[in-house]
């Protein structure tokens, strides 16, 4: 059976080898962000909020180009 590329929730395709790794995360986190991803497993809720973090980088680096200025990151509060 042909293996096809997976496409995730921002409609990117990821890559089709995918390695075990393993780390140590706050299940709160994990659950929290599941829930505002809908997302069904706690590998799929990772993998889209590390397509989003890409694709943001994307979008704020295409955006300063077009605008020709720097943007700088928000301060963000760490609890």
């Amino acid at each position: 059976m042909p293996r096809t590329a997976i496409r995730s929730a921002t409609g990117r395709r990821r890559g089709k080898r995918k390695v075990p790794q393993t780390f140590r995360l706050t299940p709160d986190k994990v659950a929290a962000a599941q829930r505002i991803l809908g997302t069904a497993t706690a590998t799929e809720t990772i993998e889209t909020a590390l397509d989003m973090i890409v694709f943001r980088k994307k979008l704020v680096t295409g955006t300063a180009a077009m605008l020709g200025v720097k943007l700088t990151r928000p301060d963000r509060d760490r609890a």
